[in-house]
C-alpha cells in the first residue's frame, strides 16, 4: 500500500462520515476559493509570469481570476435550485405514486489540470465538483511548477485535506495518481495524454471526463466585415500566447479575401500585442522547440511566412507570431494542436467546401463564424460538429457559465461549467414512492402483475399495451 493509496483511503473515509454534505457547507467551501484567490491575486499573476517568462497580470486577472470568480458567484447563486430534487411524471397505472430525481455526491473526484491556465483549468472543475457536494484530490502540471507549487501551498492554507487536496509532481505521479480508484477522474490537455488517463481509469472502471482540444477552424465568411473579423481572431489566438485550447488554430476564408485579411491581421496584431510585455511567452523550451518544429516543417513543404508584428525591439520576443499561406494538406501544423503564436490561413471555394474540409478531420473544440449571412451561418452550426461556437468573436462562449463546456469525439468527452458541471460530479438518483390510489391499497404497486396469473394480469397487459 503506497502512499497516494493511504492517503485517498483517509478522504473516503472523511466523505463517508459526511456523504452529502448541505448547502451551507458546500458554500462556505466555494466562498474560501473566492477568498483564497482575491487574497492572493498579485502574488498569483507574479508567480504565472515567472512561470511563462512573460505574462501581463492582466492577462492573468482576465482569464484565470476572473474566470473562478465567474464561477464561484454563479454556482453559489443557483446551487440550492439545482440540489432541489426534481419531480418525473409518474403512469396512471401506478396511482397517486411520486417519482423523482436526486443529485448525489459521488464520493472523491480527482482533477488532473494543464499547464496553460494551471489556476483557472484547477478550480473551475474543482468548484463544481465541491458544489455537488465531492472531496476533491488536485494533480496539476509540473510544467507550470511555480504556478502548481504555489497553488497547493495556498490550498492547504485554505482547506482541511481531507476536503480538497493537491499532490505534485512529474508524469510518474501523474500515472499512479489516475490508477486510483476515483469516483470521477476530471482531464484537461492533450488527445496522446487523454489516452493514457483514460486506459488507466478503465482498471477501475472510473467515470471520466476528458477536455482536449484538437485543430480549432474560424471561417470568414464573405459576408464578413474583414476588419472587425480580424481584431477578434488575432485576439483570440494570441491570447496567452495562442496557448489556449479553444484559440483559433487556422483559417478559412474565400481566395480573393486573403490578401486583404492578411492586411487586417497585421493592423491587429500590431494595434494589440505590439507591446513586448503584453505578449505572453511559451511555457518552456519544449514549447518553443515544437512551434520552432511547425515551422520548419511547414518551409519544407511550401509555406510562405508572414510575420504579424513589427519588432522595433529585436530580440525582445522568444517566438515572433506570425501567419501561413500555401499551407500543405500534410503539414504537421494542419495535424496537431498548434498551441501557439502561428495562424495557418487556408482559402476555401465557399461554405460548402468549408464544411467539407472541417468534417474531414476530428470534431473540434470550437468553432468560429464570421459573416452576416443567416444562412450560410446555420449551415455551419447544423452541419458541423464541434464543442461549442462562438459567432463574430472568439473565445467568449467559454466565459457563458450557463452554457456546457466541452469538447465531441477527439476533442473530449463530458461537460462542465454551470449546472453541467454539477451534473457531472453528481449521481442522479432515481427514486419512485409506491402508493395505491386515493390513499389505499388498491392495485397499488406490483399487486395487480403478481402471481397466480389470471384476469387481472390480462387486463392489465391489455391496458398498458
Amino acid at each position: 500500500m503506497n502512499r497516494f493509496t493511504l492517503q485517498f483511503d483517509e478522504i473516503k473515509a472523511a466523505f463517508a462520515a459526511d456523504p452529502n454534505p448541505s448547502l451551507e457547507v458546500r458554500l462556505e467551501r466555494i466562498a474560501r476559493i473566492k477568498q483564497m484567490i482575491e487574497a492572493n491575486e498579485d502574488k498569483l499573476c507574479k508567480t504565472l509570469a515567472a512561470d511563462f517568462g512573460v505574462r501581463h497580470s492582466i492577462e492573468t486577472r482576465l482569464a484565470e481570476c476572473q474566470m473562478i470568480y465567474q464561477a464561484c458567484k454563479f454556482t453559489s447563486m443557483h446551487l440550492q435550485e439545482w440540489m432541489r430534487p426534481t419531480q418525473r411524471e409518474v403512469p396512471i397505472h401506478l396511482g397517486s405514486s411520486q417519482a423523482w430525481v436526486q443529485s448525489q455526491p459521488l464520493g472523491v473526484v480527482g482533477i488532473l489540470s494543464p499547464w496553460n491556465y494551471p489556476v483557472q483549468l484547477a478550480l473551475v472543475p474543482a468548484i463544481a465538483a465541491i458544489a455537488a457536494g465531492n472531496r476533491v484530490w488536485l494533480k496539476p502540471s509540473e510544467r507550470s511548477s511555480r504556478t502548481s507549487g504555489f497553488l497547493a501551498n495556498l490550498i492547504s492554507e485554505y482547506f482541511h485535506p481531507t476536503e480538497f487536496c493537491v499532490t505534485t509532481g512529474g508524469p510518474d505521479v501523474a500515472e499512479q495518481f489516475s490508477m486510483l480508484p476515483f469516483d470521477h477522474l476530471f482531464f484537461t490537455g492533450s488527445g496522446a495524454i487523454g489516452k493514457k488517463v483514460m486506459r488507466a481509469a478503465a482498471e477501475n472502471l472510473t467515470p471520466i471526463t476528458l477536455e482536449l482540444g484538437g485543430t480549432t477552424p474560424a471561417i470568414i465568411d464573405s459576408s464578413a466585415n474583414l476588419r472587425e473579423a480580424a481584431k477578434a481572431i488575432i485576439y483570440g489566438k494570441l491570447l496567452n500566447g495562442g496557448q489556449t485550447c479553444i484559440a483559433p488554430d487556422y483559417v478559412l476564408i474565400e481566395e480573393n479575401q486573403q490578401e486583404a485579411l492578411i492586411q487586417e491581421l497585421k493592423s491587429a496584431a500590431q494595434a494589440q500585442f505590439s507591446n513586448p510585455e503584453e505578449l505572453t511567452g511559451p511555457i518552456d523550451d519544449r514549447q518553443l522547440h515544437f512551434w520552432q518544429h511547425l515551422v520548419s516543417d511547414a518551409l519544407s513543404r511550401g509555406a510562405n511566412l508572414i510575420p504579424l508584428l513589427e519588432n522595433p525591439k529585436a530580440g525582445a520576443r522568444r517566438f515572433e507570431p506570425l501567419a501561413m499561406t500555401n499551407v500543405s494538406a500534410d503539414c504537421a501544423i494542419l495535424q496537431e494542436e498548434i498551441f501557439g503564436p502561428i495562424l495557418p490561413i487556408l482559402t476555401i471555394k465557399d461554405t460548402d467546401a468549408a464544411v467539407k474540409f472541417i468534417n474531414e478531420r476530428p470534431h473540434p473544440l470550437a468553432l468560429y463564424w464570421f459573416g452576416k449571412n443567416k444562412k450560410h451561418m446555420q449551415k455551419v452550426l447544423n452541419e458541423t460538429l464541434s464543442g461549442g461556437v462562438t459567432i463574430n468573436d472568439t473565445l467568449l462562449h467559454i466565459t457563458i457559465d450557463d452554457l456546457p463546456f466541452g469538447g465531441v469525439g477527439a476533442s473530449g468527452m463530458g461537460k462542465y461549467h454551470g449546472k453541467e458541471g454539477f451534473d457531472t460530479f453528481s449521481h442522479q438518483k432515481s427514486v419512485l414512492d409506491v402508493k395505491g390510489f386515493m390513499g389505499i391499497n388498491l392495485f397499488k404497486g406490483t399487486t395487480v402483475a403478481r402471481p397466480p396469473y389470471g384476469k387481472k394480469v390480462e387486463w392489465l397487459l391489455r391496458y398498458l399495451k
